[in-house]
């Protein structure tokens, strides 16, 4: 299983205008050059992250995108989603629906295994927020934080 290039390139474009956009719109075509992401691509995936509620977009002179609300808000499983990103990790081609992926629509005897992996998957990107993306606070540093936190 693997996240394609939409949810990806929409996760790295949101938190390059995290990162860059406190105080200011950024123009689609910096991300793009920060980014290394096609100009063309990053449009489709805004007007998505727009649709979302996720971003805002600024016109005239120095326009361009800015976040909707705090990074610290949102999260990146909206993200994923609102670029129709379903983080899937069973073969079945409707999650959640009792037709499985064998003839007839039984479900494989792994269904449940992987169906569990993208919920867990889900869970734990719903718990990141894009502040945390962009000050490095997941995976390792992140579970270090909590510790520390804890012990305090």
């Amino acid at each position: 299983m693997r996240l394609s290039t939409k949810g990806r390139y929409a996760v790295m474009a949101m938190a390059d205008l995290a990162k860059n956009g406190a105080d200011r719109a950024v123009s689609l075509a910096e991300i793009a050059a920060r980014q290394e992401i096609s100009l063309s691509y990053l449009e489709q995936l805004f007007a998505r992250l727009r649709k979302g509620g996720l971003v805002k977009s600024v016109r005239g002179p120095g326009g361009g995108y800015r976040l909707a609300k705090a990074a610290g808000e949102m999260v990146v499983a909206d993200i994923v989603l609102a670029v129709d990103e379903p983080i899937r990790a069973t073969r079945c081609a409707a999650h959640g629906t009792p037709r499985g992926c064998m003839t007839g629509g039984a479900r494989c005897i792994t269904h449940d295994l992987w169906e569990d992996l993208g919920a867990e998957i889900h869970r734990y990107l719903a718990g990141v927020s894009l502040a945390d993306v962009v000050e490095k606070r997941t995976g390792r540093a992140r579970v270090g934080a909590d510790s520390m936190e804890a012990a305090a």
